[in-house]
């Protein structure tokens, strides 16, 4: 099941449906056919990109490739600085062309032990992969919400790319940030456990 937030996604649409049809009347029953053929067409794009790149997880696993991954970094350093600044690099290039669910599904067994053995916080690595995995969503060739955002404004992705630079730029800084200020990210995480 696909949980509470698809859950919320439907009750948001009826919701906005009715409010545009009966509330404020800006929708008119002509209207639907093109809505709906559009919200078809950007959800249909989505999902071959999302197949595509669950299909090459998968193929990564049958390979072992994380694994061989995971036995170079605990080859090539004993410092937590830089093990954490291969792993976000890791994962800023798996974000690339990986979908999000698999990535974390695939890796986070795999980093896990590893991390914690450098003496990282289980919930901060967790919000590392986050992170890392979210700059995914707006990073070619997968980026899937670079797709979104081409149907939305009617817009060429080349265009897009060219407008998300400088977002990258700040997502990195925050990126790097997060990763070695433990204290910013565990904070709230703190106030519970």
């Amino acid at each position: 099941s696909a949980g509470p937030p698809a859950a919320a996604a439907a009750v948001a649409v009826a919701y906005g449906l009715v409010v545009g049809l009966f509330v404020y009347r800006d929708l008119k029953p002509n209207d639907l056919y093109r809505i709906f053929a559009s919200a078809a067409l950007t959800t249909a794009t989505i999902l071959i990109i999302l197949g595509t790149a669950t299909t090459f997880g998968r193929i990564l696993t049958l390979e072992r490739v994380p694994m061989l991954i995971a036995d170079f970094f605990e080859s090539v350093t004993d410092s937590r600085i830089v093990l954490l600044m291969l792993i976000n690099i890791l994962l800023l290039i798996v974000g690339c062309f990986m979908e999000t669910n698999a990535a974390i599904i695939i890796l986070a067994p795999i980093f896990l032990p590893i991390v914690e053995a450098m003496g990282v916080d289980p919930v901060h690595f967790g919000i590392i992969m986050v992170v890392n995995l979210a700059i995914g969503f707006v990073t070619p060739p997968l980026g899937v919400n670079l797709f979104v955002a081409c149907n939305v404004a009617n817009a060429k992705l080349e265009q897009i790319c060219k407008g998300i630079v400088a977002i990258l730029g700040v997502m990195i800084v925050d990126l790097l940030l997060i990763t070695y200020w433990e204290a910013m990210s565990m904070f709230l995480p703190g106030l519970f456990y």
